[in-house]
């Protein structure tokens, strides 16, 4: 593959963080450009970052010395330097939206874990997986951009990485599913914070993480959308109902998904179904990419989220407890590590397979 020189915007921030330990050594992207805030600008990066690094290794030496940029006031220099940028900016939502479009129109590729344009119709949402087609729509949103290489593709929101893919390719294998509830069980980290940021979490459960639950519920339709002409048309099935808790972990999103289908499979199938399942990434065999995405435990204590949450460099999801429910088809947990599957390494995951396919190219 080609080498391709990207920017992280939003590098000071928690995922931002995560974009940088991810990236540090990656075998086909190279960090150039670091941007965040104007506080943070003209800066080393050590120096701005300073105490809030939190990443369990240390500031990687080929990224502590490169000066920060201004994300906002740097837009032209920064795309002209780099052949894509990662964003993960804390602002707020039509400031993202008006910063994304300011990048794509500056003919730089956006890769966003923000969720300010995940209901944009021409934007592609991707889970790499399970719909990487989405990626088709990039010609529209192009168009309507009046741009050439410039576009933005952003990730589903960290909640979803865990339960969603357990259950798309069960539909896609035909055996249609009809009604969602789940309930997530949220880390500390989904917010940015850590125990001794947020002292409070622990020893504590707090049931209210604001918009989660519509995202969980809105989301996933999008997946399950398709391209109509100039757009993605959401799906209207299946219908999702969500709680999102916030619990006193660290890092890994646990969900209790209860599910029923029109084509009710056994669990000897759904079970198979989930072993065999590979998408494009596996296909292709992309560097982040887990070799088995989908992994069944028959333990009944499994998963856990300090044991699974970093199953396959923590871009795996782990799956148990398939069992009867009493008034949906079956019950089932699932657990997938949010700021790798969830966040960054999802959107590196992405980044890789738009590359792989074409959809950005290196400028030299």
């Amino acid at each position: 593959m080609n080498s391709y020189n990207v920017g992280i915007v939003g590098a000071t921030g928690m995922v931002g963080q995560r974009f940088i330990t991810l990236l540090a050594n990656h075998p086909w992207f190279n960090v150039k450009v670091l941007a965040a805030s104007p506080r943070s600008a003209g800066k080393k990066y050590k120096d701005a970052v300073g105490a809030k690094w939190c990443m369990a290794t240390d500031i990687p030496e080929n990224i502590a010395d490169i000066v920060v940029m201004d994300a906002t006031a740097d837009i032209e220099k920064i795309a002209s330097s780099v052949d894509f940028v990662f964003c993960a900016v804390d602002m707020k939502k039509d400031e993202i939206k008006a910063l994304e479009e300011a990048y794509a129109k500056a003919e730089c590729p956006v890769v966003s874990n923000n969720s300010a344009h995940r209901h944009t119709p021409d934007v592609p949402m991707i889970v790499p997986e399970l719909n990487p087609d989405h990626a088709e729509i990039i010609a529209a949103q192009r168009k309507r951009l009046g741009t050439e290489r410039g576009f933005i593709s952003v990730k589903s929101n960290c909640s979803l990485q865990s339960y969603v893919p357990a259950l798309y390719p069960l539909d896609k294998a035909g055996y249609k599913v009809k009604d969602v509830l789940v309930c997530t069980y949220q880390a500390i980290s989904g917010a940015g914070k850590t125990f001794e940021t947020w002292p409070e979490m622990v020893d504590n459960v707090i049931p209210y993480i604001g918009g989660e639950e519509e995202k969980s519920e809105l989301e996933p339709l999008k997946i399950w959308g398709k391209i109509e002409g100039d757009k993605i048309v959401n799906a209207t099935a299946p219908n999702f109902t969500a709680q999102c808790l916030r619990v006193p972990a660290s890092d890994g999103h646990m969900a209790a998904v209860f599910v029923r289908f029109e084509n009710k499979p056994s669990i000897e199938e759904m079970k198979k179904v989930w072993a065999e399942f590979k998408g494009y990434p596996q296909e292709a065999e992309l560097p982040s990419a887990p070799k088995q995405f989908l992994n069944y435990f028959e333990e009944d204590n499994l998963p856990q989220t300090k044991l699974q949450r970093n199953l396959e460099n923590g871009m795996a999801v782990s799956i148990g407890r398939l069992r009867e429910d009493s008034q949906f088809n079956y019950k089932f947990v699932c657990l997938s590590h949010n700021t790798l599957r969830g966040a960054a390494g999802g959107a590196v995951l992405m980044a890789e397979q738009l590359c792989a396919q074409g959809y950005i190219n290196p400028k030299n």
